[in-house]
């Protein structure tokens, strides 16, 4: 599918750039053109990354290790449920192995790497030798760490680049991301499940950014596209919605119904 963005690129004169009703540019990524390119992975990226995980989360309990990459060499790194923090957390590495494309002015925001929580009782799998025969084998319990991952690569993929309140949708169709859920988009903002010093990272002079995956209903999105970023993680925070995924959640922006007419 060929994935769109809010706010991800603004690459045409301000007079041609489709924009969101919030005044946000949108971008119609076309067909990809690269052609596929094996990656082994950077070492020291993989390192800087684990040690910032570890010094800020806890220990990394486990890792999905990406056995055929292509662009870049994404692995998934787990942190275990623990007292103060009791639930999975999971963040990339191998995003941040290449800058992002960004327009002038976000310099600043070429690397990133990507994260999402998941409740204690997600069934991982961790430890099954034979993924076929796992719970993941299941797409209601993949399809997080599958996101995780087609998001991480996507900006190498399609020339582009992901930062703060930027949202992704899979095609227009706005097809839920499993037959579980009724979530088909997302949003990509800071963690509130971690502490503020997890956000960035500075290593060798430069700077990456940790956004946390935010799945979304389309009527979110739709109210993310009317009234920006802002708004929609202020209307998440007073349900009390955070990053930890729940794919039955309630709906912030669905319509009420009164008295069972409409």
């Amino acid at each position: 599918m060929k994935p769109m963005t809010d706010a991800a690129a603004d690459d045409l004169p301000d007079d041609q750039q489709e924009r969101s009703p919030s005044g946000s540019p949108i971008y119609r990524h076309k067909d990809r053109t690269i052609p596929f390119q094996p990656a082994v992975g950077d070492g020291e990226v993989i390192e800087a990354v684990s040690e910032h995980i570890e010094k800020h989360l806890g220990p990394v309990e486990s890792v999905y290790h990406e056995i055929i990459s292509d662009l870049v060499h994404i692995d998934v790194h787990i942190v275990a449920p623990r007292g103060d923090r009791p639930f999975y957390t999971l963040v990339t590495s191998g995003l941040s192995e290449a800058p992002m494309t960004v327009p002038e002015g976000a310099e600043d925001f070429r690397f990133a790497e990507m994260m999402i929580c998941l409740p204690p009782n997600w069934p991982l799998g961790l430890g099954v030798k034979d993924v076929a025969k796992g719970p993941l084998a299941d797409e209601n319990n993949y399809w997080p760490i599958r996101l995780l991952k087609a998001t991480a690569r996507m900006p190498h993929e399609y020339d582009t680049w992901l930062s703060y309140g930027h949202t992704l949708q899979g095609a227009e169709s706005l097809e839920p991301y499993a037959p579980g859920t009724g979530l088909c988009s997302l949003i990509l903002l800071p963690s509130m499940n971690v502490p503020q010093e997890f956000w960035s990272m500075t290593c060798d002079g430069r700077t990456t950014h940790f956004w946390s995956l935010y799945p979304l209903y389309a009527e979110e999105l739709a109210f993310k596209m009317q009234n920006g970023a802002d708004a929609l993680w202020d209307k998440l925070e007073q349900a009390g919605i955070t990053d930890i995924l729940n794919p039955k959640r309630p709906n912030v922006c669905k319509r009420k119904k009164w008295f069972g007419l409409f």
